[in-house]
């Protein structure tokens, strides 16, 4: 007998939980039309993994999505921690959920609806992000269609994206814990498996009624148990660490909130942080009840295998990739700065002393200032960052051929200035490699 739901729409098919999803109920026989503003090519899998700007899109051209499609189950995996350019967890929370909502109802079929939400009592919701998640609920409440909000707890995948991102390169560190007050915090993690398992099970028994779950282990654990779960899957767990002081974090995440404004998405911003403090709890007992699904433990999830030289290796760069960039940034910004205001007579005596035509040497010495700023701002933004650091290479390698061909002489200076030029391209390569976020 054919599942009840076999043709499903998913939106936010880039994610960590709809990448997920939408590959694992590919696998089960499902036709899945996975939709997401961009894709990188890796996650192209299927002609079905559409990019479309879905957030523009009207009620009504959502409807003759579904219609088209014949779409049977949508499922809404849609969100964002943090408003800033570009993301409005207004927008994307509870305005978009209202318009999916009226394209369903307008579609007059039975559609059943899947809404990834946040555990947590209402009455601890402090920020937009989880504030705008309850109107959603709230919204999907008062439809009257079929549908199923899941909650997650603390999500546990094989990829490694924000808040599980940072646990990894916490446990990996042989140095640094926790704050007392985060690693005290109540967790309950679930594996994205269970999360996709669920959606299975709706699809083949979903009825039309309105369901609530907490997708979660039953026990609570900790953080702090979370992360040291992950010392013995990488093997750091005997290593004494100093506890990081609490303002070290709220430091951190207003540093993450500042880089979010030029187009990054750090996972450590003031959102994080204020969910983290509050912790992930719930009541996984509905859920379990009416699916028969047995959640596995934090340590089922964790230790399923041994951990890979890939995991190692990511866990350990993690927390170094943003201290790369920002020292490309300041490096850049501060040469140019430094040649520009403070050492004019110097940057320009150097050619001088080279004889380069007098005419040429304001120009030259401004020019190449200004082209080594600029180069520090096009990495400093996320759109451009991987524009400036090619250019940087470039104006690196052009550096060192027009000095060997004109003053071969600055290769045996005192301070190395031009040999030290090699490392730094090295480091712009390791940025370059390492830019891509999924």
């Amino acid at each position: 007998m054919p599942p009840r739901c076999q043709n499903i729409l998913l939106l936010g098919g880039s994610g960590l939980i709809g990448r997920y999803v939408a590959e694992d109920l590919r696998l089960r026989g499902f036709t899945v039309t996975a939709i997401a503003r961009r894709y990188v090519a890796s996650q192209r899998t299927s002609a079905d993994d559409i990019e479309m700007p879905i957030m523009t899109m009207t009620a009504d051209q959502l409807t003759h999505l579904m219609l088209d499609r014949k779409i049977q189950m949508v499922i809404n995996c849609l969100g964002v921690l943090q408003d800033g350019p570009g993301m409005d967890t207004m927008a994307v929370h509870r305005d978009f959920t209202a318009k999916l909502l009226a394209a369903i109802n307008a579609a007059a079929q039975p559609i059943q609806f899947v809404h990834i939400s946040i555990p947590s009592a209402a009455d601890s919701d402090h920020t937009a992000f989880s504030k705008t998640k309850r109107d959603a609920e709230r919204l999907i409440a008062e439809a009257g269609i079929g549908s199923t909000i899941l909650r997650p707890g603390f999500v546990i995948a094989p990829a490694a994206y924000g808040g599980s991102a940072v646990v990894r390169a916490l446990a990996a560190l042989p140095v640094a814990d926790l704050p007392s007050d985060l690693a005290s915090r109540q967790f309950q993690p679930v594996a994205v498996d269970d999360i996709a398992g669920t959606i299975a099970w709706l699809c083949e028994h979903g009825d039309h009624t309105h369901h609530v779950w907490d997708l979660m282990q039953p026990e609570p654990v900790t953080l702090g148990a979370v992360v040291d779960c992950y010392r013995t899957f990488y093997g750091t767990d005997r290593s004494t660490r100093i506890r990081l002081p609490g303002f070290l974090l709220d430091l951190g995440a207003k540093l993450g909130d500042a880089t979010a404004r030029l187009g990054w998405t750090p996972p450590v911003r003031s959102t994080a942080i204020a969910e983290l403090r509050r912790g992930v709890t719930g009541d996984p007992a509905p859920w379990i009840a009416a699916t028969g699904i047995v959640p596995q433990t934090l340590a089922q999830m964790v230790n399923r295998r041994s951990a890979t030289i890939q995991d190692k290796w990511f866990a350990r760069l993690f927390l170094l990739k943003p201290v790369i960039f920002v020292s490309l940034v300041l490096f850049w910004i501060a040469s140019g700065f430094i040649a520009l205001f403070i050492s004019y007579d110097a940057a320009a005596g150097i050619l001088s002393a080279h004889h380069f035509p007098t005419a040429l040497v304001g120009p030259i010495t401004v020019g190449t200032s200004l082209m080594d700023m600029a180069t520090g701002a096009l990495i400093a933004l996320r759109r451009t960052s991987s524009i400036g650091l090619i250019w940087g290479i470039l104006a690196s390698l052009g550096y060192m051929f027009g000095a060997a061909v004109l003053t071969p002489d600055l290769w045996i200076e005192p301070l190395g200035a031009l040999v030290k030029t090699g490392p730094a391209i090295i480091l712009m390569l390791a940025a370059l490699m390492t830019l891509d976020n999924r």
